[in-house]
């Protein structure tokens, strides 16, 4: 029987979710075949994934190929499919220059700009000893390919030694039906098989195969880095790795009927404060599956439906915190989209006939069977989660400001600036961000609710703020978007942390104050 969750969209937003579609309908039966379903997870927040959808269809069988493709675009956001089928090597990936791309060679180089569909097709696609780096990038879609391989240090070497790497301000990645795998750990010159750094947000890895490497991926590159997170991990297959399946530091990960078998070191490693929803997978020859190690920054997680078959425990330690011998729950996440999971007995028999490259597209229908998806819409322009940015509620609310004696942080400050400053009561002192975007949050201890909050810019700096979005920062849910500063409502909303992202900016944005109101 399918076992819907409890906790399901309203039917607005499910159909949105529907409309996260992958591409274009194409003309060749192997590339139709090959661009079907729709994105999943967190990828379906934050406006959607729909990658190249509705754009022109290309194909491309070198790298240099590939950024020829990109570099033709009208424009770095013209919607793009670019069919891949062969072998993508150093030797056939060339830097290409353009107004619409921003290429290097020895690397798929996906940088600064937003549509983009790679899909393989025909007999396959293999990017050999060649990564894919996705920078300042947002809407990108990466279905059906192999990538092995990839090093840090020896010969060849490219992307740093990941398979597929995301940072600095990526958002919205959904990653499918990939095979991702090496010959060795660090030692052997390799690093991580799914890396997300820099403020990276709104990704999913679904029906992938990640393999023989001492690291799967990290979100967040060091216990100060927290600006990641909304990630979600389904039906994937993590094989003879290491440790980092995934490390999380800070953020929020749904990690869900994946199959995990020989993790010689650790596995899922919740630290700094994050948070994993950890349901129904399979876990199997493994040591220290979950938990938080080497540091004594715990993070948390929430368990349920998971089996854990030849499973070993370390005992606990300054830095070593494992979640066994009986995983229990230490915190409870909030998930804002609607999944299905399969029962755990099966994940693995179900993961085996769908996780990979190769494997036809095949994806779960939620009742422990397999089934294959339609090619869904077309629309390019993903549907923002607020479709009609609402102006700021011009009535002042009324009540305590409960980010007074609050904690705050962010995405990064101005010299001379604190994240303290919006919610000190002084409007004379101020945060600003390093750049002319950045978010700052306000966060508490234990679930408060909120249900407006009002932004204060700075003395000279009036007007300066453009368009911004209101996050939930449990879940990832966009609470409201719009333009200016000002008094913000939305419905009231139970949570320890709430976000403020600017997204667009006439100069540096100072912000004064920061406040929150329960009503």
């Amino acid at each position: 029987m399918r076992r819907p969750v409890a906790l399901r969209l309203s039917a607005a937003l499910s159909t949105m979710a529907l409309a996260a579609a992958t591409g274009a309908i194409l003309t060749m039966p192997e590339a139709s075949a090959a661009v079907t379903g729709g994105a999943t997870g967190y990828a379906t927040q934050n406006g959607g994934t729909t990658g190249g959808a509705g754009g022109k269809t290309v194909r491309a069988t070198t790298g240099t190929e590939i950024h020829q493709a990109l570099c033709s675009r009208a424009s770095s956001s013209t919607p793009i499919v670019i069919e891949v089928e062969g072998t993508i090597n150093h030797a056939n990936t060339a830097k290409v220059s353009g107004d619409s791309c921003n290429t290097a060679a020895g690397l798929i180089e996906l940088k600064q700009i937003s549509n983009v569909t790679l899909v393989g097709v025909g007999s396959g696609a293999v990017f050999d000893q060649l990564g894919i780096h996705i920078r300042q990038s947002s809407n990108i879609i990466i279905q059906n390919v192999t990538v092995r391989n990839v090093k840090k240090s020896g010969s060849p070497t490219s992307n740093g030694g990941d398979a597929i790497g995301m940072e600095s301000d990526v958002r919205n990645v959904w990653v499918d039906h990939a095979t991702l795998e090496a010959s060795g750990g660090e030692d052997d010159g390799f690093d991580g098989l799914f890396d997300m750094k820099d403020n990276t947000q709104y990704v999913t890895l679904s029906y992938s195969i990640l393999r023989n490497s001492g690291r799967g991926g990290l979100i967040g590159s060091s216990e100060t880095q927290l600006d990641n997170g909304y990630v979600t991990f389904h039906h994937n297959r993590y094989e003879n790795v290491d440790s980092r399946t995934p490390l999380l530091r800070g953020g929020t990960a749904h990690i869900y009927n994946n199959y995990y078998v020989k993790l010689n070191k650790s596995g899922i490693n919740s630290r700094a404060g994050a948070h994993a929803k950890v349901d129904n997978n399979y876990f199997k020859d493994s040591k220290d599956v979950l938990g938080t190690f080497y540091t004594d920054t715990t993070g948390y997680w929430q368990v349920s439906g998971n089996t854990f078959d030849n499973v070993t425990w370390s005992q606990p330690g300054a830095e070593n915190h494992p979640a066994g011998p009986n995983p229990q729950s230490n915190t409870s996440i909030s998930i804002p989209y609607a999944y299905t999971l399969d029962d755990a007995s099966c994940v693995p028999a179900i993961v085996a006939a769908t996780a990979g490259a190769g494997k036809g597209l095949k994806v779960s229908d939620g009742d422990c069977s397999t089934t294959t998806p339609t090619p869904g819409p077309t629309d390019p322009t993903p549907s923002p989660t607020d479709p009609t940015p609402s102006p700021t509620d011009p009535t002042t609310p009324t009540g305590t400001n409960l980010s007074l004696g609050a904690g705050s942080d962010g995405s990064s400050k101005a010299s001379g600036t604190s994240y303290g400053n919006v919610r000190d009561g002084d409007m004379s002192t101020y945060w600003s961000p390093a750049g002319s975007t950045g978010s700052v949050s306000i966060k508490w201890g234990t679930a408060t609710t909120v249900s407006s909050v009002t932004i204060r810019e700075a003395a000279g700096a009036q007007g300066v703020i453009g368009s911004w979005r209101l996050l939930d920062a449990d879940s990832g849910a966009v609470l409201k978007s719009g333009s200016g500063a000002g008094t913000i409502g939305f419905p009231a909303t139970s949570l320890r942390k709430i976000t403020f992202e600017i997204t667009s900016a006439n100069g540096t944005p100072k912000v004064a104050e920061f406040e929150t109101y329960a009503g």
